[in-house]
């Protein structure tokens, strides 16, 4: 039989084909645990917690059911509003301080410099530290070494310790969180910066643009939506803050450097669980709600 003669196959539509096409063994192996793992671990022990904060329930034993007793004695709670203050306020000039140092460090890392590689290497060292171990070295430093230094030198404010200091205290925090969280967004940075490209400057350069104009009309411009990423997630992070703060001044002097994450765990393993999951509970709306605000504002951005 002449091969012209053979019947033609018809063409199996794509999408026909997507859907008899057998799904592999080995996509629900790796699914499924991971999907149960992740449900056990966060979804279902947050619905168990927004449940008992609308009890009285203290961490054991029986409990009884209050509506919404905790959330309105939380917004009267002095302890709490304090918390969320200084938070906020810790966040906002953490993330401001963070962003600027690392963006001014990034340009120079990347610019025609000798042995840039291994300033990189140097500054990123902080990254791959424990914060409670940082946070217990600066809390030697502030206590001890500065002081002892203030005193040698005859300045007053050196003299004392600044964590003990409920003026000063939180300038150590920011410090602390600050010089640990460089690291990652400088890296950030850096990676942006490296994505414009040269012709861009060379261009500019033709044109008689000086390095400010360049700095202000080319690059911050090129790599806003780092800016955008690293705000982002810096801001979310420190939100959370506790370790650091934990290790150098355990939210004190008194409460003055207490954060809303450690005056929740604080607050879960000294009974008052059912209220401080009220407190957890409307945290993570605030935090949802702060997250929602910059992607809303970054996708604005980038249209």
């Amino acid at each position: 039989m002449a091969i012209s003669s053979l019947p033609s196959v018809p063409d199996v539509p794509e999408k026909a084909d997507r859907k008899h096409r057998k799904v592999e063994p080995v996509f629900w192996w790796m699914t499924v645990p991971t999907l149960v793992v992740f449900t056990l671990a966060i979804p279902i022990p947050a619905a168990i917690g927004i449940f008992y904060s609308f009890t009285n329930y203290i961490g054991v034993g029986k409990w009884h059911f209050l509506g919404l007793a905790n959330y309105i004695a939380m917004f009267t709670d002095p302890q709490i509003r304090q918390s969320y203050i200084f938070t906020i306020g810790f966040s906002l000039v953490t993330v401001l301080a963070v962003n600027v140092i690392s963006f001014l460090l990034a340009v120079g890392l990347t610019a025609r410099i000798r042995a840039k590689v291994a300033l990189r290497t140097v500054f990123v060292i902080p990254m791959v530290i424990s914060g409670i171990v940082i946070a217990y070295v600066f809390q030697f430093l502030f206590s001890n070494s500065l002081p002892a230094l203030g005193q040698a030198l005859g300045v007053g404010w050196l003299k004392e310790s600044m964590v003990t200091n409920p003026h000063l205290a939180w300038v150590a925090v920011v410090f602390v969180t600050a010089w640990q969280s460089i690291p990652g967004t400088l890296l950030i940075y850096i990676a942006g910066l490296m994505s414009v490209p040269e012709d861009v400057y060379e261009a500019a350069d033709i044109d008689g643009a000086s390095k400010f104009q360049q700095m202000t009309r080319i690059t911050i411009p090129l790599v806003f939506s780092y800016v955008v990423i690293n705000t982002i997630l810096g801001f979310k992070g420190y939100l959370n803050a506790y370790d650091i703060i934990v290790g150098l001044t355990n939210g004190g002097p008194g409460t003055s450097t207490m954060s809303v994450a450690m005056n929740i765990v604080n607050g879960l393993t000294n009974g008052d669980y059912a209220y401080q999951m009220a407190n957890a509970t409307i945290f993570f709306i605030f935090t949802l709600i702060v997250s929602l605000l910059q992607l809303s504002l970054m996708r604005g951005r980038n249209k």
